[in-house]
């Protein structure tokens, strides 16, 4: 494959300056998935100090509760907690049921829960654990909640991404890895492909609503991601891969400006480098290929009539 100096980009991007906003955030409902740990509770902290009131999604209450602990503590912030797995869909279901009935807008959503693994798992669902968990189940929970972010006026959708999506993996024809031998990085980059994919359709979808979507890639970022893998990885991602690596609080501040500052008001169908626009690498994939990775996913998630 013959890469363009557009498919490059992002080996600039973390060299550069960040954005930052100081818009204040008071009165915005933001609800963040995989809040608990790494990228989604760098951001959830950053949102409590911006004003927000939130809403963390996590499948751990026992963590949840924590955090929310600390949030009251630091910053003054009564978070709400909804527990959802996203490795079953119902969970998920019912998480988009519990915040449309307590809430009648929701300003951002910011879907951060994640994995990789290194073997090959089917949820209960029938689904590649991988693909589930990262594309699946926040496809889902954001398609569920469109009509509370439509009234928010502004609503913000961010679907926290990865440049493991250069891993390539997609295949529409096995995307549950069984034809062909499971590869943890390449099943992870199809995951985070099939995501950028459909916010671009979603962005056009939405485009007059008021809602925006978009995906960034968090950074180079000392995070969790992995750890449900055995010991070997487990030693070798904290003993080697996090010396390399840089705190997650950039993160953080990245989706703060991704979701308050009012220069992205109108900015949709994205994909950031934490706070530089950039573009993705869709591996060939075009307008059909595209479309059928929607049709797929509405069919998965149980959305397709």
């Amino acid at each position: 494959m013959k890469y363009s100096k557009e498919d490059l980009a992002f080996l600039k991007s973390r060299r550069k300056e960040q954005h930052r906003s100081t818009e204040m955030m008071a009165g915005r409902l933001c609800v963040i998935s995989g809040a608990t740990s790494g990228v989604g509770l760098e951001a959830a902290r950053r949102l409590a100090k911006g004003g927000a009131d939130l809403v963390l999604v996590c499948r751990n209450k026992a963590k949840g509760e924590a955090v929310k602990a600390e949030l009251l503590k630091s910053h003054g912030t009564k978070a709400d907690l909804v527990i959802a797995d996203f490795s079953r869909l119902d969970d998920v279901r019912r998480a988009g049921e519990a915040i449309r009935q307590r809430y009648e807008k929701v300003d951002v959503l910011i879907n951060s829960a994640g994995i990789h693994s290194t073997r090959r798992f089917v949820t209960a669902d029938g689904n590649e654990l991988v693909f589930q968990v990262n594309h699946i189940a926040p496809f889902l929970l954001t398609m569920l909640l469109l009509e509370a972010l439509k009234k928010s006026g502004q609503g913000r959708v961010i679907q926290v991404n990865s440049e493991g999506h250069r891993f390539g993996g997609l295949n529409m024809d096995d995307l549950d890895w069984k034809k062909r031998p499971y590869i943890g990085l390449r099943a992870y980059g199809a995951s985070k492909t099939a995501q950028i994919m459909t916010v671009m359709t979603l962005a056009k979808q939405l485009k007059g609503t008021g809602v925006t979507i978009n995906a960034m890639h968090p950074g180079g970022v000392k995070t969790g991601i992995g750890s449900n893998n055995g010991l070997l990885y487990r030693a070798w991602l904290r003993g080697v891969v996090w010396h390399f690596l840089k705190d997650p609080a950039i993160s953080g501040e990245a989706l703060y400006y991704l979701a308050a500052a009012p220069e992205l008001e109108e900015t949709s169908g994205r994909y950031f480098y934490l706070t530089m626009d950039e573009k993705p690498l869709l591996h060939g994939m075009d307008d059909k290929g595209i479309a059928a990775v929607w049709d797929k996913s509405l069919g998965l998630a149980g959305l397709r009539l």
